[in-house]
């Protein structure tokens, strides 16, 4: 699912293409993508885009009469940029944004469509779509700290909590506790004040490392790679790599669609944490530490 880093990239790209531009009209090939009837999409025709605005991990088109288009991209949506009437071709294609500069056109892979996209009028009705959490790089330490202790939650569901942080999901997490050399099952409330800094400084820097990284890799063009999984990426996707900081065995526990990448080593004192599915099957025979896991297979 495109992150802060992404969407801020995506925001970068529309803002030289789409700012001060006129809509000249919304096609879509997928009618379950429109989420809200009233106002009515045809309403924005016509209509001259002000603003550009993330909202979470929304991206939010703001048009002259305080109307907005909203755009969630779910896991597999992706948003191009094509010639002016581009058409809609394929399954994938759900909807096209044209203007005289171009078409902007969104595609979703795979067979469940889940990207959705809103149309609301003012900041309430912004509001009504926003989950709340903070935007963490405008954020102080302690208002970062108070955000995530609300509840004694696991650092990896605190983190990507929509309610708590703005715009952090799966694989940005997984960057940001590997940076701070944290566990993702430990509890916010055990953390120590070194260890609170520790999230603080590695949450704000892997942030804004990777959105001057996705910045300078798009450049001028616009941005056709969105990814979960990047070589760049120190865990996240990297089972079974080498950590770039010890050179242990990047590991992962995987759950429903999900997958937690982590070093052992840097992060949970050489303990491994039992993937849910294996360890239902594994019973008491899971490895506990990286040197038992190496003893399993050399048997």
């Amino acid at each position: 699912m495109p992150e802060l880093p992404d969407i801020t990239a995506y925001l970068s790209a529309l803002e030289t293409r789409i700012l001060g531009q006129r809509l000249e009209q919304v096609r879509l090939a997928s009618f379950t993508l429109l989420r809200t009837a009233q106002p009515p999409l045809q309403s924005v025709n016509g209509r001259v885009v002000r603003q550009l605005r993330r909202i979470g991990k929304r991206i939010a088109v703001g048009l002259d009469g305080d109307l907005w288009l909203v755009l969630h991209l779910m896991i597999a949506g992706r948003l191009h940029w094509k010639a002016r009437g581009a058409k809609l071709a394929g399954r994938n294609a759900l909807a096209a944004f044209d203007f005289e500069t171009g078409s902007l056109v969104l595609t979703e892979a795979g067979s469940k469509r889940r990207a959705s996209l809103h149309v609301v009028a003012g900041e309430e009705g912004l509001r009504g779509l926003d989950p709340g959490g903070i935007d963490v790089l405008a954020s102080s330490r302690d208002e970062f700290r108070n955000a995530l202790t609300v509840e004694n939650r696991t650092l990896k569901r605190a983190l990507t909590d929509p309610r708590l942080l703005s715009g952090v999901g799966n694989a940005y997490s997984d960057e940001i506790l590997h940076a701070a050399q944290l566990s993702p099952v430990t509890l916010t409330h055990r953390l120590s004040e070194e260890e609170w800094e520790r999230l603080y400084d590695a949450t704000q820097q892997t942030l804004r490392r990777w959105v001057d990284l996705l910045r300078e890799q798009t450049g001028d063009g616009f941005p056709e790679k969105v990814t979960a999984f990047r070589p760049e990426m120190a865990v996240h996707g990297r089972f079974g790599h080498p950590c770039p900081r010890c050179g242990e065995k990047i590991q992962r526990i995987r759950y429903a669609d999900n997958e937690t990448d982590y070093c052992a080593r840097c992060q949970t004192g050489g303990k491994l944490l039992a993937d849910r599915g294996l360890s239902r099957l594994l019973k008491q025979d899971w490895p506990r530490t990286l040197d038992e896991l190496e003893a399993l297979k050399r048997k």
